[in-house]
């Protein structure tokens, strides 16, 4: 079993790389979908957050993640409080599903994590793929392509690592500023690697 760590920047194109991963046979173990179930209700995570934060962050009985990106994107210690309770129950919601593929034989997991860089977690990973566009197509993505405003896409990007530090500390770099075919080219010949 191989053990696969993708990462990438806003708007790089990481989910458009995974599910061509996923389509080339590889199990995908994704972070955003951990965030998602550690906040659903009746979870720890739901009461951590509410208690932390306060009710008026649940509306329609779930965690108002838009409200919540709200306060923790302009609020650093907000941030940090709910990273604190948020990323163990992703890594250990993670390694669940990472465990069980490998129990049920899978052959190339890959765990779709975007902050792996920031986070310093390339050590778990004995490969690691990133999903490249330059930082100027980043912005235009974020705005045509999910409505941010420009000056928000910035400062998104400007959160993370840049993505050319990135770039030479991945294993396999795909350039996704091109077109889908190009894209799935790139991959294709990293899962050839891969299943080597």
């Amino acid at each position: 079993m191989k053990l696969v760590g993708l990462t990438g920047g806003a708007g790089s194109g990481k989910s458009t790389v995974a599910g061509m991963l996923r389509e080339l046979g590889a199990v995908v173990v994704d972070a955003d979908e951990a965030t998602h179930a550690v906040y659903e209700p009746g979870t720890p995570g739901f009461d951590a957050v509410v208690r932390e934060f306060g009710s008026e962050f649940v509306s329609d009985g779930r965690i108002d993640r838009g409200k919540l990106g709200q306060l923790v994107f302009n609020d650093e210690d907000a941030r940090k409080k709910l990273n604190s309770i948020v990323h163990p129950l992703v890594r250990e919601w993670m390694a669940q599903q990472t465990a069980q593929a490998a129990e049920r034989g899978a052959e190339v997991i890959v765990q779709d994590v975007p902050l792996l860089f920031e986070n310093s977690l390339e050590s778990l990973f004995p490969t690691v793929i990133l999903a490249y566009v330059p930082a100027e197509v980043q912005v235009e993505r974020l705005v045509t392509g999910r409505g941010f405003a420009p000056e928000r896409a910035r400062s998104v990007i400007a959160a993370q690592m840049p993505i050319e530090a990135k770039r030479g500390r991945a294993q396999y770099v795909i350039n996704n500023s091109g077109s889908r075919d190009d894209t799935r080219g790139q991959v294709q010949a990293v899962w050839r690697e891969l299943k080597a």
